[in-house]
């Protein structure tokens, strides 16, 4: 039994070691040099920079994204269970694996009421 737990210490003593080594070699490997002049510039394309870069986003850009997000990843559990009904059907577990989705749907559901009624919808 404590033979396992070796194996788990081995392989986290290597895992820490690669990334510090791997940090300490992108360290000694970095160029060292001022940027000074056109180096210090934001590169926009070969243009010159218009304006400022620290510019303000509405928020609400970023939670339509993280909606997005939420409901592909939803798409993606949904696809495997449509893939294992059918066995789950001839086990006997049909009925209860289709209520377990409604479920899970019907809490994406609520999340999407909620976020529609606070206005996150609306791209203004």
């Amino acid at each position: 039994m404590q033979n396992n737990y070796a194996y788990i210490a081995l392989f986290a003593t290597i895992g820490v070691a690669f990334t510090v080594a791997t940090m300490w070699v992108s360290w000694v490997v970095r160029p060292t040099h001022k940027r000074t002049g056109s180096k210090a510039e934001p590169y926009e394309c070969g243009e010159l920079p218009i304006g400022n870069a620290w510019r303000q986003f509405k928020a609400g850009y970023y939670i339509f994204a993280l909606l997005f997000v939420v409901f592909d990843v939803e798409v993606a559990f949904i696809f495997p269970w449509a893939r294992v009904l059918r066995d789950m059907k001839s086990a006997g577990l049909g009925l209860f694996a289709f209520f377990e989705m409604m479920v899970f749907i019907a809490i994406l559901l609520v999340g999407l009421a909620y976020a529609w009624r606070k206005g996150v919808l609306k791209w203004d």
